[in-house]
């Protein structure tokens, strides 16, 4: 399955790391209704997984039409999220038990996330694992931010290792192909948006969670 040296692993944060999908929605829907605007629908919510924000913001004024200031829920969206996630943030299961296991066989590890580099800090601090990671890589760093391969580039550039020998971890379509288009081997984990014909060509394989992974990897590596 691995046909390469692995020197390094890239980890995709919202969705992967992070158990934030679902408290994303629940933003969305709630700044949506304090706007006075119809709830959010959970397929478009969804379509937005993986999505960085600009894009997803287009996404949304397009779906409300006239009228709708992106701005002010953009806004409205923020106090939601932090008050949902001012206790913490939950973990996907089995983040602890796969950083563990890298960590073991002495991989550098680095996130490649479409976040701004402040929420990035914030949210992998309240879950606790910032200092697990030698390197964050946001789209404040990069030019183009996924589907393009730039936050998976800049941060293998940051571990110091090539791209090709990094394994990557994504949760959504979004992500996949940009950690495939930077050439890295990728397993997908998906979250709410399950894969598409062809996110079945861009990974080493789809599997159901973290769990999984972490037993394929203690087969290879």
């Amino acid at each position: 399955m691995i046909k390469k040296p692995v020197e390094a692993a890239l980890f995709d944060m919202d969705g992967l790391l992070l158990d934030t999908e679902a408290i994303y929605v629940e933003a969305m829907q709630a700044a949506a209704r304090g706007l006075g605007f119809p709830e959010m629908p959970l397929d478009l919510c969804h379509s937005t997984a993986g999505v960085p924000g600009p894009a997803r913001n287009r996404i949304i004024a397009a779906h409300y039409g006239e009228g709708f200031s992106i701005e002010a829920f953009r806004q409205c969206f923020s106090v939601h999220v932090r008050r949902l996630t001012e206790a913490g943030i939950p973990l996907k299961p089995g983040v602890v038990e796969l950083l563990d296991f890298l960590d073991g066989r002495g991989l550098p590890l680095a996130v490649a996330t479409s976040a701004r580099r402040p929420t990035a800090e914030d949210h992998l601090g309240k879950a606790g694992l910032l200092d697990r990671f030698k390197a964050v890589a946001t789209r404040d760093d990069v030019e183009r931010t996924k589907p393009y391969p730039d936050v998976y580039l800049e941060a293998a550039r940051r571990l110091s290792v090539a791209p090709e020998h990094c394994i990557a971890f994504e949760d959504s379509n979004v992500g996949l192909e940009a950690a495939h288009a930077a050439g890295t081997m990728a397993f997908m984990v998906p979250d709410l948006v399950q894969p598409l014909p062809e996110s079945h060509a861009r990974c080493l394989q789809i599997v159901p969670d973290l769990h999984t992974a972490l037993s394929l990897l203690r087969e290879h590596l």
